[in-house]
């Protein structure tokens, strides 16, 4: 199967997971499986959230900012991939001057 972003509407989604400002996505899901390219502008953040029954995989493809983990911050920047665990908790943050995009995957399990 092949996902076409560009063939996708964009979602503008505040104050995603209770982030600053917004968080701007196209989005597949099968019902199980999420797939998202995702843009935060200076800024923004995705707000802190625990991965119950998933886990994420967020790969950097433009810009730069901050993941914190379990607490812990540590940058993250253009061709770095950032993996959260099921059960542990984290937060994406564009503290940047530039747009922040990115691509993640939200597998079940």
């Amino acid at each position: 199967m092949n996902i076409d972003f560009s063939e996708m509407e964009l979602s503008v989604l505040p104050s995603f997971k209770g982030g600053k400002k917004e968080l701007r996505a196209k989005m597949f899901f099968d019902g199980t499986n999420r797939i998202m390219k995702g843009l935060l502008i200076p800024g923004a953040s995705i707000g802190m959230h625990t991965h119950e029954d998933s886990s994420e995989i967020i790969f950097i493809t433009s810009g730069r900012g901050s993941v914190i983990l379990d607490g812990a911050a540590s940058p993250v920047y253009a061709g770095l991939c950032h993996y959260c665990p099921k059960g542990h908790t984290h937060s994406l943050v564009n503290d940047s001057d530039a747009d922040l995009e990115f691509l993640a995957v939200v597998p079940r399990q």
